[in-house]
């Protein structure tokens, strides 16, 4: 299994715990597709250098994981699905 960082922008709803409860579904989505998360960090709401989908602002969450190649690629497809979130990106970290 490849180490990835997965970086996701949630859209700011009005209800905070949503936007945790959005968070967390992706955490467990990894766990379901045979993943493991290392490290999850939420870095909170930030202003967007650019409205993306008439939003001005989001909220950023950072996960350390490890996945095979199979699954970043099902991960992908189930994010984008989501219209909660305005944008993500899956880096593959170099080996140590």
């Amino acid at each position: 299994m490849t180490k990835y960082e997965i970086m996701f922008i949630v859209k700011a709803l009005s209800d905070g715990e949503a936007v945790k409860k959005i968070a967390e579904n992706y955490q467990k989505l990894i766990e379901t597709i045979n993943g493991k998360v290392l490290d999850f960090k939420e870095m909170g709401e930030k202003k967007l250098a650019y409205p993306i989908k008439k939003e001005v602002s989001g909220y950023y969450y950072v996960m350390q994981v490890e996945l095979a190649k199979d699954e970043v690629a099902e991960f992908n497809r189930k994010i984008r699905l989501d219209e909660n979130v305005l944008r993500h990106l899956v880096i593959r970290l170099d080996e140590e």
